[in-house]
């Protein structure tokens, strides 16, 4: 389970389980990393249940 935030200047991967972690992170500065992994942070409850939804089993 993961999930993308993407920026003008990259983009970052995010696991959502077991817990919020870093992935990859394609030309992000670290100040736009830490925009990104608030962003993922975001509502990642709702995140998780709409990938339980989208891929169910």
């Amino acid at each position: 389970m993961h999930v993308h935030v993407y920026h003008a200047d990259g983009e970052a991967k995010f696991w959502l389980e077991p817990s919020l972690e870093l992935a990859q992170n394609i030309g992000l500065s670290a100040k736009e990393l830490r925009e990104a992994e608030g962003l993922a942070r975001s509502h990642e409850q709702e995140r998780r249940d709409a990938w339980r939804k989208h891929f169910p089993g």
